[in-house]
């Protein structure tokens, strides 16, 4: 088309390529930014446009956060997988303190925290079923920090286990179940 003066035209980017371009690395950059200053909006965005792109509408690609929604998605996996950890840890240190310490006062409030966590536990396995095989090895895990606990306990109270600390091991279903040392 030479002479027909759109010779710039037709070099380079198309400027409607070229403007495109610009706005989706201005809403890029918005989408980032949201996500760094406020959690919660970005959080709430990407979640109604994950709801619409599932309902067939079309969304703009560009407002999708995939890093940043695949992090979170990684990170809440793993934040459960803390919370059990946490329980279980929680639920180990208090039964060894109820069948290690000879002090009677405080058994009924490590009592009621087996009882909670127990069931704090028992929603987490509800949400999360794929944690129940990881449970072994998560109890395994988490073993040698309650019994720490529950040493340190002692030690800050004087007191002198009725048992020795190191012989202290409970199974999965004791941990979970029902079961309690008996006094």
């Amino acid at each position: 088309r030479e002479g027909s003066g759109v010779r710039g035209w037709c070099e380079g980017p198309h400027p409607a390529k070229r403007l495109l371009s610009r706005a989706t690395a201005s809403m890029v950059g918005a989408v980032m930014n949201e996500y760094s200053t406020d959690i919660l909006a970005w959080s709430e965005h990407q979640g109604a446009l994950l709801r619409r792109r599932a309902s067939g509408e079309l969304v703009n690609e560009a407002e999708l956060d995939w890093p940043n929604l695949a992090e979170e998605i990684e990170t809440l996996g793993r934040s459960e997988r803390r919370a059990l950890e946490s329980h279980i840890r929680t639920i180990i240190e208090h039964l060894a303190k109820l069948l290690a310490s000879p002090a009677t006062a405080p058994r009924g409030g490590w009592i009621e925290t087996v009882v909670r966590t127990r069931l704090d536990v028992k929603g987490l396995l509800r949400d999360s079923p794929s944690l129940r095989p990881r449970l072994p090895g998560i109890v395994s895990e988490e073993h040698e920090s309650a019994i720490y606990l529950t040493a340190m306990s002692l030690h800050e109270y004087k007191e002198v286990p009725r048992v020795p600390l190191d012989t202290i091991q409970f199974s999965v279903e004791q941990i979970l179940g029902p079961w309690l040392p008996e006094d």
